[in-house]
C-alpha cells in the first residue's frame, strides 16, 4: 500500500465550535516535550525532556525523563522520572529503584521507568472535573522494569513489569510484580508452550539493541480506576484504588486489587471463550487501556486503543510459525467498553472513519504506541501514533481537529511517531497566553496542489491511431474513441 512522500504537517482541521479547545502536550520524537495550541503554533519545547509519556499538570508543571538507558543494556528503560516547572527546573525526581552497573559505564541508581506513571489526585493524569494531579505532594505510581526468571513462563531471562508506589520523598512503599501473577491470567496450553519457547525474546537478530531478555508481557499503560459508579453500586472489583493495566504482547487487559495484588477483572488473552468476548472481537497489541474518569461522558467505561498489528501467544499459524504474535490485524480500533456488561458502547474504527473494510481499512492503523482520551464535551482525542497523527472526533465520529507531527526521530525510529498526546485546559498553563482560535476548514484533496503543479482539469490532447487520449495535470489519462 502506497503513502505520499510529501504531505501537510501541523494542524490541518480545526472547528472551534465543536472541538474542546486547549493546549496539547506530546513528545516531538527525539527532540523534547512539545506544547501546542489549537492552531498548531508551538507554545514551548522542553528540549531533551523525554516523554514516556509527557504529561502536563496544573501550574505549567511537566513530567518526563532526563534520559534513556543505553539500549544495549536495557529495553526502553528511562534513567529517571522527573517533574519540571515551566522553566525546566527539576522540582521532583525518582530514580532509586535499582542500582545498575552496565558494562563500560559507572554504576548509578536508575528508575527503569517505562510507558506510564500516575500522580495522586488524578486517576489517569489527564483532565477531568474535580481531579487534579498534585504538584507539590502526594504519591506517584511508576511503571518500571525488573529482570527476573520465572520457570512457569520460560527458562529464559525475562524483563518483567513492576509497579512501584513512590512517596514525594522518593521512598518505595508498595510494589507489584507482573510475573508473580501469571498463573491467574488464564493462558491456554498452546499459549504457554509458545511463551516458553519464545517469551517475546529480544536479542540476536530480532533486536540486537536489547539482547538476552524476554519482554513477555510488555505492559504499556497503568492507572488507578478512581471513583466510579460500579464501586458505588457495590462491585468491589472496581475499588477506586485498584489498578488497570494492559499487556501489549499478551492481548490482555487486567484490573488488579491494590490490597491483595490479585487479578479481579480481565479481558483477554483469548476472545473466543464467551459470547461477549466474541462480540467485542480480538483486541490485539493494545495501548492506553484506562477507565474514563468521573465527570466525563462515558465515566466508568474502559477506553482502549486497540492497535491491531500483531500480538499474543497461541498455536502456530502461517502468520506466526512459532505461535508468537499469533493474532494479527492490519487496522486499529478505539473501543469504549462497559466492563460489567462486557460490551462495546462506542467505537471508532475504519468503518466510522469512512473507509472500506477490508479494502482500505489500513488507512486507520498504528501497530504500536498510540492513545485515546475522553474530553469533557464527549469528544475523543486520538493519537494514531506511528504516523504522528493526533485528531479529535465527536461522538458522531466527525473529525473536528487534526494535527500531523512535523518532527521525525533522529536517534530512534526515523518516523514522525507520537507516543501519546494529551489535551489540557488553558488554565493549567498560566504562563502562556490563551491563543486566538481560528477555524481551519478541511482542505479539498481534489483541489490541493503544490505551487507550480498543473491544476486539475488542465488538459493536453494527443492523437494515437484513432483514439484521443486526454492527459490531465492531475495524472489521469482518459481514452475515448473518435
Amino acid at each position: 500500500m502506497g503513502h505520499p512522500t510529501i504531505y501537510p504537517t501541523g494542524v490541518t482541521v480545526y472547528n472551534p465550535e465543536k472541538a474542546w479547545s486547549g493546549f496539547t502536550i506530546l513528545q516531538a520524537p527525539d527532540n523534547g516535550a512539545l506544547l501546542i495550541g489549537m492552531n498548531g503554533h508551538e507554545v514551548r519545547m522542553w528540549k531533551d525532556l523525554h516523554g514516556f509519556p509527557n504529561k502536563m499538570f496544573p501550574g505549567g508543571m511537566l513530567m518526563g525523563s532526563t534520559g534513556t538507558r543505553h539500549p544495549k543494556h536495557g529495553l526502553q528503560d528511562q534513567l529517571d522520572l522527573v517533574q519540571v516547572d515551566w522553566d525546566g527546573n527539576i522540582v521532583w525526581k525518582f530514580d532509586r529503584a535499582e542500582f545498575v552497573e552496565d558494562p563500560g559505564s559507572e554504576g548509578r541508581w536508575m528508575a527503569r521507568q517505562h510507558h506510564d506513571f500516575q500522580r495522586e489526585g488524578s486517576s489517569t493524569g489527564y483532565y477531568a472535573p474535580g481531579q487534579e494531579p498534585k504538584i507539590d505532594s502526594g504519591n506517584t505510581l511508576v511503571l518500571c522494569h525488573k529482570n527476573t526468571i520465572n520457570p512457569y513462563i520460560s527458562d529464559k531471562m525475562l524483563v518483567d513489569d513492576v509497579i512501584y508506589e513512590v512517596t514525594w520523598d522518593g521512598d518505595i512503599v508498595w510494589e507489584w510484580n507482573c510475573a508473580d501473577h501469571v498463573e491467574e491470567m488464564g493462558f491456554t496450553e498452546a499459549a504457554r508452550n509458545a511463551m516458553c519457547r519464545d517469551p517475546n525474546f529480544r536479542g540476536g537478530t530480532i533486536m540486537e539493541n536489547a539482547p538476552g531478555v524476554g519482554d513477555w508481557m510488555h505492559v504499556n499503560s497503568m492507572s488507578t480506576l478512581g471513583p466510579n459508579k460500579w464501586f458505588d453500586a457495590g462491585d468491589a472489583r472496581f475499588h477506586p484504588d485498584n489498578i488497570i493495566i494492559d499487556g501489549r504482547e499478551t492481548n490482555i487487559i487486567l484490573i488488579l486489587d491494590k490490597k491483595t495484588g490479585k487479578v479481579v477483572w480481565q479481558l483477554g488473552p483469548d476472545y473466543d471463550r464467551t459470547p461477549e468476548e466474541k462480540a467485542i472481537g480480538w483486541i490485539i497489541g493494545q495501548h492506553h487501556a484506562h477507565m474514563i474518569p468521573r465527570g466525563l461522558p462515558g465515566e466508568g467505561n474502559i477506553l482502549v486503543y486497540d492497535n491491531g498489528g500483531w500480538g499474543g501467544y497461541g498455536n502456530p499459524n502461517p502468520g506466526a510459525p512459532r505461535g508468537v504474535k499469533a493474532a494479527q490485524r492490519d487496522y486499529s480500533r478505539i473501543l469504549e467498553i462497559d466492563p460489567v456488561a462486557m460490551k462495546i458502547v462506542w467505537q471508532y474504527t475504519p468503518h466510522e472513519a469512512g473507509f472500506l473494510v477490508p479494502l482500505d481499512a489500513y488507512r486507520f492503523y498504528s501497530p504500536f504506541i498510540s492513545s485515546a482520551q475522553r474530553l469533557p464535551n464527549g469528544n475523543t482525542l486520538i493519537c494514531e501514533g506511528s504516523d504522528g497523527r493526533v485528531f479529535e472526533v465527536t461522538a458522531e465520529h466527525e473529525i473536528v481537529w487534526e494535527y500531523i507531527c512535523p518532527y521525525k526521530g533522529h536517534i530512534s525510529l526515523p518516523m514522525n511517531w507520537v507516543y501519546r498526546a494529551y489535551r489540557l485546559p488553558y488554565s493549567w498553563v498560566p504562563q502562556a497566553e490563551v491563543p486566538e482560535e481560528k477555524a481551519i476548514e478541511p482542505m479539498s484533496v481534489k483541489d490541493f496542489r503544490v505551487a507550480g503543479a498543473a491544476p486539475f482539469g488542465a488538459m493536453s490532447t494527443v492523437k494515437v491511431k484513432g483514439t484521443i487520449g486526454y492527459y490531465s495535470g492531475a495524472g489521469h489519462c482518459v481514452a475515448a474513441t473518435e
